[in-house]
């Protein structure tokens, strides 16, 4: 289980001037080791490309393991943010 959080790649969490649910879920979740985080918010951390050499390893490892904790907002949403990713970076 990967036991870095986001911090140890991004740094610590700045304040931004506003809030919202984003904000909020990425503020709960940044100091969290990624081996403990939700599906959910991986692919958030994903799509806002923030710590992608730490996160993308380990949404591939449990997108393999099939690993499933119904904390995604739909079928395929870490798989998919995976591959956009991908894709961006190509």
């Amino acid at each position: 289980m990967e036991v870095r959080c986001v911090a140890d790649v991004e740094g610590p969490w700045c304040e931004p001037d506003f809030n919202s649910s984003l904000i909020e879920r990425c503020r709960l979740n940044w100091s969290v080791p990624i081996g403990e985080i939700s599906n959910h918010v991986l692919a958030t951390f994903i799509r806002q490309r923030v710590a992608l050499a730490l996160v993308v390893p380990e949404a591939e490892r449990r997108i393999v393991a099939a690993y499933t904790d119904d904390t995604e907002l739909y079928d395929e949403e870490l798989a998919n943010a995976v591959t956009e990713a991908k894709q961006k970076n190509a």
